[in-house]
C-alpha cells in the first residue's frame, strides 16, 4: 500500500454525537466519526448497525436529531444534499444513479452540459469527458452508452462524475457488490489514486478481504453505536467480525449425506452469440448446483434467459420432463419455476411498497379485484416470519430496510408460496452482512431440504462452496467443468476460475 498522510493528520471531516431516531427507534445513538485527508476509512456494521443513516446524514438526504458535523473545521450549519455537496461531500449509493440509455460524457456532464446559444455543444461535451475520464487513467469511450459497458465500469463513471464535481469526501457504498476480481481490481485502483491525491474516501463494504487490503482505518457500528475505531494495520479479521457481530457466526459447511436427486430442472443448449454457447445443466429435486464464472464471462445469462426478461437466447427448459418457455411469464410460474434477481431493488422489488405488499404480490388474492386485506397482512406475516424479515417499523416501505432484509423480502415475494418446484438465485447474498449472509444460507438450505430444485448463480466461490452440491465453471462463454463439491478444493475452483485446465 503507498504511504498516505498518518492517522493523526488533521480531520477534513469530523462528525460528534450524531443521534438519529425514527419513532420509538433510535438509529444512532453519539456517534462520533473522523475521516482525514488523502486516507480510506472503512464504515463497517451489520444490517441495521446504522451504516446507512450515518450515510444519509452525511450526504444532507436526512437531517440529525443532535450533532455537529465540520468540514475542514467549519460547521456544516445548512441540511440538504445542495449543502453537503457544496462542502466537498459526494457519494456513490450502492443502487447506481447514472441514466443507462445516455452516453458516458452524458453521464458526466449531467446537468452541467455545456451550451452554445441554448444549444448543447456535444464537441464540448465530448472533449471535457474525455479529459475527465483521462485525469483518472480510465480507458472509457466518452460516446458508448452506459447500458453497453461491462460489470464495474458505470462504478468507475459514476466515482469519477462525483470526483469531477468536486468530491473531496467522497462516500462509497459497496462499490464492488457483485463485482468480480478483475472489475473490483479497476474500483480499488482508482480508489487508491483519489486518496493518493488528497481525497478522504469513506468506504462501505461487506467484503472483508478488500477492507484490509485497501483501507488505512476502520470504524465499525453496532446497533446503532461506535464499537471499534482503529487503523486497519492494527486488526484483523477475527477482530473485525467480532466487533459488528458481538458473537461468533458460525458459515461453515454442515455435514451433507450423499444422495440421489430426481432430474426436476433441465436447461439443454443455452445459446447466445457472444455471450454463452451450449450450456447444458440439470438440477435434481433437493439439489443446489452452482453456475459460477469470472463477471461477464457467460454465467449471469442465466437469469434474463429463465426469466423471460430477454430474447434472443437458443436452447430449451424442462420442468419434471415438461417443456416451459420462459418468454411466456404467466405459464412459467404456473409450472413452479422461480427466477430470484440478483438486483433486488431495480427488478425485483418495489422501492416504495411497503415489506406486505411487497412480499405478497405474487400471493393469489393480491392479484383479484376485491382485495381481503386481513387475509393477505396474515399471509405477509407468515412469510416475513419464514424468512426472517425484520423491521423497527411495523410496515415500512422496503426500500428503508437493511440490504440484509431486503434480500430475505426478495426471496419471502418469490419462494413463499407452495407450488415451487424449481428456483434459480442469482447472486443471493450481494451487498448484505455477514451475519444475513449466514442466515440468507440457512434458508437456502431449507429450500433445497424441502425438495426444490436450487439452481445459483454467484461471483462468491465461498458461498459456492458452502452452499452447493455440484459446480459448473463457465469462463469464456463456455462450461469449462463440473465438478461434485465433495469432489472440488476451493484452491481447485479459484484455478478454474482464473484459467487453470481442468
Amino acid at each position: 500500500m503507498t504511504d498516505r498522510p498518518p492517522a493523526r493528520a488533521t480531520p477534513t471531516l469530523q462528525m460528534r454525537g450524531i443521534v438519529k431516531s425514527y419513532g420509538g427507534a433510535t438509529a444512532l445513538r453519539g456517534v462520533d466519526f473522523v475521516a482525514r485527508a488523502g486516507r480510506i476509512h472503512a464504515l463497517l456494521g451489520m444490517n441495521g448497525a446504522g451504516k446507512s443513516t450515518l450515510v444519509q446524514i452525511l450526504s444532507g438526504a436526512v437531517a440529525a436529531d443532535s450533532g455537529v458535523i465540520e468540514v475542514d473545521g467549519a460547521p456544516l450549519t445548512h441540511q440538504g444534499p445542495r449543502a453537503a455537496r457544496a462542502a466537498g461531500i459526494a457519494t456513490v449509493y450502492q443502487r447506481r444513479t447514472l441514466v443507462p440509455a445516455l452516453s458516458v460524457a452524458e453521464n458526466l456532464m449531467l446537468g452541467r452540459l455545456p451550451r452554445r446559444r441554448r444549444v448543447v455543444a456535444w464537441r464540448d461535451v465530448h472533449d471535457r469527458a474525455a479529459s475527465m475520464l483521462a485525469d483518472l487513467d480510465l480507458d472509457l469511450d466518452p460516446q458508448t452508452a452506459v447500458d453497453t459497458l461491462g460489470p464495474g465500469s458505470p462504478t468507475l463513471v459514476e466515482i469519477a462524475r462525483e470526483s469531477h464535481r468536486g468530491g473531496r469526501i467522497l462516500i462509497l457504498d459497496e462499490p464492488t457488490a457483485s463485482l468480480g476480481g478483475h472489475d473490483a481490481a479497476l474500483i480499488h485502483r482508482l480508489v487508491r489514486q483519489l486518496a493518493e491525491g488528497g481525497t478522504s474516501v469513506v468506504y462501505i463494504s461487506h467484503h472483508l478481504d478488500e477492507v484490509i487490503d485497501l483501507s488505512d482505518d476502520v470504524t465499525i457500528l453496532r446497533d446503532g453505536h461506535v464499537v471499534l475505531t482503529a487503523e486497519t494495520a492494527s486488526t484483523s479479521a477475527a477482530e473485525i467480525v467480532s466487533a459488528m457481530v458481538g458473537t461468533t457466526v458460525v458459515n461453515e459447511r454442515p455435514p451433507r449425506p450423499a444422495r440421489a436427486h430426481t432430474p426436476v430442472l433441465r436447461i439443454e443448449g443455452l445459446a447466445k452469440p457472444g455471450r454463452i454457447a451450449d450450456l447444458s445443466v440439470t438440477v435434481g429435486a433437493g439439489e443446489i448446483v452452482a453456475v459460477i464464472g469470472p463477471a461477464g464471462d457467460g454465467h449471469e445469462e442465466l437469469f434474463p434467459f429463465l426469466s423471460g426478461m430477454r430474447s434472443g437466447y437458443d436452447g430449451k427448459v424442462s420442468l419434471r420432463d415438461e417443456q416451459i418457455r420462459p418468454r411466456r411469464i404467466r405459464s412459467s410460474l404456473r409450472s413452479g419455476l422461480r427466477c430470484v434477481t440478483g438486483d433486488r431493488l431495480g427488478t425485483g422489488l418495489v422501492p416504495q411498497l411497503s415489506v406486505d405488499e411487497n412480499v405478497t404480490a405474487l400471493h393469489p388474492r393480491a392479484r383479484r379485484p376485491l382485495m381481503r386485506w386481513r387475509q393477505l397482512r396474515a399471509a405477509a406475516g407468515e412469510a416475513r416470519a419464514r424468512f426472517g424479515v425484520v423491521t423497527l417499523q411495523p410496515n415500512p416501505p422496503v426500500a428503508a430496510l437493511s440490504g440484509g432484509n431486503q434480500q430475505k423480502a426478495l426471496l419471502a415475494k418469490w419462494l413463499s408460496g407452495t407450488a415451487v418446484s424449481a428456483c434459480l438465485l442469482e447472486d443471493p447474498t450481494g451487498g448484505v452482512d455477514v451475519r444475513a449472509k449466514a442466515e440468507i444460507h440457512t434458508i437456502i438450505e431449507s429450500l433445497a431440504e424441502s425438495g426444490i430444485a436450487v439452481l445459483l448463480t454467484s461471483s462468491d466461490t465461498d458461498e459456492v462452496m458452502r452452499l452447493a452440491d455440484r459446480v459448473v465453471v463457465v469462463r469464456a462463454g463456455r462450461a469449462i467443468a463440473e465438478r461434485r463439491v465433495d469432489d472440488l478444493t476451493h484452491d481447485a475452483l479459484t484455478h478454474l476460475l482464473l484459467g487453470g485446465s481442468q
